[in-house]
């Protein structure tokens, strides 16, 4: 008899463990920053923030990624759903906040980090320095991974999603990543009237909730904000806030 209980015992614990695997794990401690202008410009630790989650490692091959809860939950219903369908959604990034995102700009604003085979430090021009930063990255402060919406699939070139695995998991998203609560932010220019960053087919974005941060980002935020880096100063001659933040796919609005 006690066997027999300890077995269901057991194997109660067992479901509930293999359960738990697929459930957003919450931060323990700390508060939520989420109402305040800090939020908006990715100046917290989102790690220590009560309103993210860690994403299981089955959704990523990158350690250490977090996203805002209700978009995490989402983002997982629809990558177990494509799975169904033998199509992968693997998230390669998710938020970054200011110091992850000042660390990309200035590798590049300094040519540690090359840009398409290019030195961009070499651009003695600081606007067009930051233009040519800004075909595929955000200006610190500037950036939707702050909010903890926004993800990264899959690859990091757009070539990927022109032809096999690539071209099916962008028809699949195009299709069905709406029902979800996705967008893909950052489509062709041909597209509309869309300014601003080059396409990205591998971004996507949680817009209940981004859609938000993006009112008040325009209602609280202004060019004195978007400071504490390298090349900061360039951001209002380049229309850092209208041509590019705010200047997504119509789909997404």
């Amino acid at each position: 008899m006690k066997t027999a209980v300890l077995q269901i015992i057991l194997f109660q614990f067992l479901i509930n463990f293999s359960m738990a695997q697929d459930i957003p794990t919450p931060v323990k401690s700390g508060s939520s920053v989420v109402n305040t202008k800090e939020y908006l410009l990715g100046k917290f630790d989102y790690t220590q923030d009560t309103s993210f989650s860690s994403v299981p490692s089955k959704y990523t091959n990158h350690p250490k990624q977090y996203l805002r809860t209700e978009a995490l939950q989402h983002f997982m219903k629809m990558a177990d759903d494509a799975k169904k369908e033998s199509v992968n959604l693997f998230i390669l990034s998710s938020t970054r906040n200011f110091d992850e995102q000042k660390q990309i700009w200035e590798d590049k604003w300094t040519g540690k980090t090359f840009v398409n085979n290019k030195n961009l430090a070499l651009i003695k021009d600081t606007v067009l320095r930051a233009k040519e930063i800004m075909k595929y990255s955000s200006m610190p402060s500037a950036s939707r991974h702050h909010w903890g919406t926004d993800v990264d699939l899959d690859n990091f070139t757009n070539s990927y999603f022109d032809h096999g695995e690539g071209l099916k998991v962008y028809n699949w998203l195009v299709k069905n990543a709406h029902k979800y609560g996705f967008c893909n932010p950052y489509n062709s220019k041909g597209n509309g009237h869309r300014t601003g960053y080059e396409e990205e087919r591998w971004h996507w974005s949680y817009y209940p909730i981004a859609n938000v941060c993006m009112e008040r980002y325009f209602d609280e935020i202004n060019y004195e904000d978007i400071k504490g880096f390298l090349g900061a100063g360039t951001e209002k001659e380049i229309g850092v806030i209208k041509n590019y933040l705010l200047s997504i796919n119509e789909d997404c609005k």
